[in-house]
């Protein structure tokens, strides 16, 4: 029997681009003749009836998958740090004996405890989100541990091929890639006959007016500050709808306080998120650098049909998830005024949103949902 060791920054109900891909693949191998279990830290996060804290250790199951959370006393530039954590990884390695680890980057201070265990008595599959790029004291600090990491892996995954191709660790080891595109989970868009009435009267309360949506954490390489300045361009013909929050919620708000067209709709729910989805023209991708790695966001809303307006992020896998001329229109990084000329093209020619539209649903379904995930990761695994 395989047993499977993931280990992850953090875990729901955090949630995040990483927990999410996490949570999936769990979920993807967990009728196969596998065990797994989690180790992740622990951080402050609630979905209103689970609560976590940062600085408890806790060991809890999900059906038959353990999670051992490992208390933290605080973090340096986004890196958890934590007294425990050695420890309980110690343990599963002794008492679980992981034959596969599945290690999720970044996540550089677990990355120096794999590298200083020196029982090579299993296989590294290390799965590269993205570059470090923001910190770059910390890419520095760790610039040799990540070439000492891929060098150990025995298979890292990635993607898209834009990332490996992007990437100056990546592109070092093709020969060890393997592409696994992430995956949309369709259970969580299902469509209800009361979403679709929300969705008509949001519509029917903006007629005449082109409704674009964008959705995210507000942090820097999201890019909604462009986003922003990009509709600044637009008249009152047009209303941005901004889903989600973050560190640069009230900084957006102040940015756009004088422009009543756009809208900040805070953390929304599942409901709110198809409702929006189902009632937008265009859905607005504005992030600007690699460490947006692929785009679920982006791949829901062209799940619902819709054209997608993006940058041009060299080495990130947005482009890959939608194509240039065919599913939207990618504009250069940072131009605001291409940006908003492309949401005006895609309002005034309703034939060619539509195709993009149709592209769009067309590409997710063939390339990014759960049945093809599951299908590509239990075969990857099974040939380990």
């Amino acid at each position: 029997m395989k047993k499977i060791l993931h280990i992850s920054k953090y875990m729901y109900p955090f949630i995040g681009g990483i927990e999410l891909v996490v949570q999936t693949m769990v979920s993807a191998l967990k009728d196969e003749n596998i065990k797994q279990k989690i180790i992740c830290f622990n951080e402050d996060a609630s979905d209103g009836n689970y609560v976590c804290k940062r600085n408890v250790t806790t060991h809890e199951y999900i059906g038959d998958v353990e999670i051992i959370r490992c208390g933290c006393f605080g973090k340096f530039a986004s890196q958890s740090l934590s007294l425990i954590y050695y420890s309980e990884l110690k343990k599963l390695m002794k008492n679980f004996k992981p034959n596969i680890i599945i290690f999720h980057y970044p996540n550089p201070l677990v990355a120096a405890y794999l590298l200083h265990y020196k029982k090579h008595d299993f296989k590294l599959v290390l799965f590269w989100h993205f570059d470090i790029t923001k910190q770059k004291i910390l890419g520095k600090l760790f610039y040799n541990q990540n070439f000492a990491l891929l060098e150990r892996a025995n298979v890292i995954i990635s993607t898209s091929p834009n990332y490996v191709n992007g990437s100056p660790f990546l592109q070092k080891y093709k020969e060890k890639c393997v592409i696994i595109p992430v995956c949309i989970e369709d259970s969580s868009l299902e469509v209800t006959s009361e979403i679709i009435k929300k969705a008509d009267n949001l519509k029917n309360s903006l007629k005449n007016k082109t409704i674009c949506f964008g959705l995210g954490r507000h942090i820097p390489y999201k890019g909604f500050s462009y986003l922003i300045e990009a509709f600044k361009n637009l008249d009152d013909n047009f209303v941005l709808f901004i889903g989600g929050q973050g560190p640069l919620t009230k900084e957006l708000m102040q940015q756009a306080k004088n422009y009543p067209n756009i809208v900040f709709l805070g953390k929304i729910s599942n409901e709110e998120r198809i409702i929006h989805y189902l009632a937008c023209d265009i859905f607005c991708f504005s992030s600007v650098t690699k460490n947006e790695a692929f785009g679920l966001a982006l791949a829901e809303a062209m799940y619902f049909g819709k054209p997608a307006v993006t940058f041009n992020i060299p080495g990130s896998g947005v482009n890959y998830v939608s194509l240039n001329g065919i599913t939207g229109i990618e504009c250069k990084n940072r131009d605001v005024k291409a940006y908003a000329d492309a949401i005006k093209k895609l309002a005034n020619d309703k034939k060619l949103a539509n195709e993009y539209g149709t592209n769009a649903k067309n590409r997710v379904l063939e390339n990014f949902m759960f049945d093809t995930f599951k299908k590509t990761i239990i075969d990857f695994v099974n040939n380990l």
